[in-house]
């Protein structure tokens, strides 16, 4: 948990609070989980007491500096610039003191500032007369005006207990909380308090549809985010909806500061979430009901987080020498009040709390008082979102990606994603999942996202037998499809992980061909049968014929012209193990390119054809046998 506290020193030598931000953060949760104190209200009592010590040494050292330099420098002269003179606020206050008051008891709020601003032009009109000679005297006398409404606003609460719109100092507004709003969104909650009403919408994706950071500290990216638009509608107004402004940045954050230490991690949750709360009506801290709102949408999406959250924003008067707190201030009473104070929680932890004051600080034990003044209108807010929803739905909604999210050895990522992404866009392409690939340096990690379970599932199954490919079934026929053409022969693949070779030799239906792509082009489907299954694994294939019956060789290779007497080599081709004229095929005497010299000495031939063979063979095994016959010897 993180705060910050501004106080300035007060004359007996106390701390008085001007500005508070607070917070939780991602490993709140886990904190809290492993035995640390939750942070309740009066935890950060204890901690705003705790930091009056550290204020009063930053002040102390402020002073040091300040002597250092020869003390404070002379304030030179200025004019105060004065909203309305004391002869216009005198007028005022006689005329129309007590039509003012009258109009801050209207509890309805278009009603009443209707009331407010027929009553400010019947006065302009009344006194305009008798300041003809007053620069902006009009000006001065709506100045005066707005002056005595604060007045009696703050008046009534202080003396009668009672505010604006009748209700007590501790009393919330009318509230409700509906889910599931907007049936196609990922999650939806609305909530209202009174006039200010906030809909909530929650969208989940994938880990890498997360928002890249590009600042100066070391977060880069987030993949918790919360937006917050204030339409000028909200408040009965017309204006351009342009992009957020510094008021909506502002209140986003908080509020995302709020639901932060709640939302589960990536490992329980492999999701990005975006939220975009939607200000529909205001009249008082939009910002909480926003959390209130993102609560509701996050519980509805099915998203497992930890508690429900909900915020109430805290007024405060001080007048004649005494504090005067207020709880779910309405927009008027954050206008005339002294202090705007916001905090959202749990039921049993404080999750964000924001104070800023317009006065000169407030004591510690008023903020006290005011924490757990807050915390007894959370718990009925709580409540109420507690009838709508009382706990996250067990998965996501129908329209939401069902995202499987799982590690793989490092070194089984290319085999994946194969040559270029072939495998894994096929795998894509056929399933219509979305399927990411990533690592840390340590281990793989795949996400597989659909809005359909069973999409996600098969994904998943042709991704597992990449990882363990089943073994091919020597005399087993296959289904295949041809993913890869040689010189030699085609590459057919028959499990998922699993490919074979189909000589060219045993391509043609029995006759000789020269290419391979005279009769097979990549992507077509073979039916085919495993002939042999080597010890390192490699697999050797015979097409199947119309008959269903395997098909014989038919020759083939490449060369147009005779194969037969090749005149002086000495043995036969044979592939099946007849006799080489004392020399096998592992037991050669000569290497790869060398073909020996005959028996004159004088001459070495070299067959370029018999090496690619030899290589074939010790990576693929038994290329089956050679129907070609003899050849004669090259000169």
């Amino acid at each position: 948990f993180e705060m910050v506290v501004a106080g300035r020193l007060l004359d007996d030598g106390d701390v008085a609070v001007m500005m508070v931000e607070a917070g939780g953060t991602e490993s709140t949760w886990e904190l809290f989980e492993a035995g640390d104190a939750k942070v309740d209200e009066a935890v950060l009592a204890e901690g705003l007491d705790a930091c009056k010590a550290t204020i009063k040494q930053a002040i102390a050292l402020q002073q040091e500096l300040i002597d250092a330099v020869g003390g404070k420098p002379e304030i030179f002269e200025y004019t105060t610039a004065v909203d309305y003179s004391p002869e216009i606020m005198d007028a005022v206050m006689a005329t129309g003191a007590d039509r003012i008051a009258s109009t801050q008891q209207i509890a309805d709020k278009a009603e009443r500032n209707a009331a407010e601003g027929e009553l400010r032009d019947a006065l302009v009109d009344e006194l305009v007369g008798q300041f003809e000679g007053v620069e902006d005297a009009d000006k001065q006398i709506k100045n005066a005006i707005r002056s005595a409404t604060k007045a009696a606003v703050r008046k009534r609460i202080v003396e009668e207990g009672v505010r604006i719109d009748g209700r007590g100092l501790a009393d919330l507004r009318e509230l409700s909380a509906e889910v599931a709003v907007v049936p196609t969104a990922h999650g939806s909650g609305l909530f209202q308090r009174g006039d200010t009403q906030v809909l909530n919408f929650t969208t989940l994706g994938m880990k890498r549809m997360d928002q890249m950071v590009d600042g100066i500290d070391p977060v880069t990216r987030k993949r918790f985010m919360h937006h917050y638009n204030f339409p000028p509608f909200s408040t009965g107004e017309t204006g351009f909806m342009r992009g957020p402004k510094r008021r909506e940045i502002g209140h986003g954050a908080l509020a995302e500061r709020a639901l932060y230490p709640v939302v589960p991690s990536l490992d329980d949750f492999p999701y990005t979430l975006r939220l975009v709360s939607e200000v529909l009506g205001s009249n008082g801290s939009s910002s909480m009901a926003s959390v209130c709102a993102s609560s509701l949408s996050l519980m509805d999406g099915g998203v497992p987080i930890k508690a429900a959250v909900a915020g109430i924003a805290m007024g405060l008067v001080y007048a004649e020498g005494k504090y005067t707190t207020l709880t779910d201030i309405l927009g008027a009473e954050d206008a005339y009040g002294d202090m705007d104070f916001k905090v959202a929680g749990t039921s049993d932890f404080i999750t964000a709390l924001q104070l800023d004051t317009k006065i000169d600080g407030i004591p510690a034990d008023v903020l006290a008082a005011a924490l757990n003044q807050a915390k007894d209108a959370r718990t009925q807010i709580l409540a109420t979102m507690a009838d709508a929803i009382p706990a996250p739905r067990d998965d996501v909604g129908e329209t939401a990606p069902k995202i499987m999210s799982f590690e793989i050895p490092i070194d089984k990522i290319g085999e994946v994603i194969g040559p270029k992404g072939k495998v894994i866009n096929s795998i894509q392409a056929e399933t219509g999942a979305d399927i990411s690939v990533d690592d840390d340096g340590a281990v793989g990690v795949v996400a597989i996202a659909s809005s359909d379970k069973g999409v996600v599932n098969e994904a998943y199954r042709q991704i597992n037998l990449i990882l363990d490919p089943p073994t091919a079934e020597v005399g087993q026929k296959y289904m295949g499809r041809v993913v890869n053409i040689t010189k030699f022969g085609a590459f057919v693949n028959i499990l998922p992980g699993r490919d074979g070779l189909v000589h060219i030799s045993k391509l043609g239906d029995g006759k000789r061909i020269d290419r391979v792509e005279d009769v097979l082009d990549l992507g077509d489907e073979i039916e085919v049968m495993v002939e042999d299954v080597d010890p390192n694994g490699k697999v050797s294939l015979t097409p199947i014929g119309e008959d269903g019956e395997p098909v014989k060789s038919g020759g083939g290779g490449g060369r147009d012209r005779d194969r037969g007497d090749r005149g002086g080599r000495g043995r036969d081709r044979d592939r099946g193990g007849r006799d080489r004229g004392g020399r096998d095929r592992g037991g050669r005497d000569r290497d790869r390119g060398g073909r020996g010299r005959d028996s004159g000495g004088s001459r070495q031939s070299v067959s370029f054809e018999d090496s690619f063979d030899s290589e074939v063979s010790e990576k693929h095994g038994d290329l089956g046998p050679d129907t070609r016959g003899g050849r004669r010897r090259r000169r």
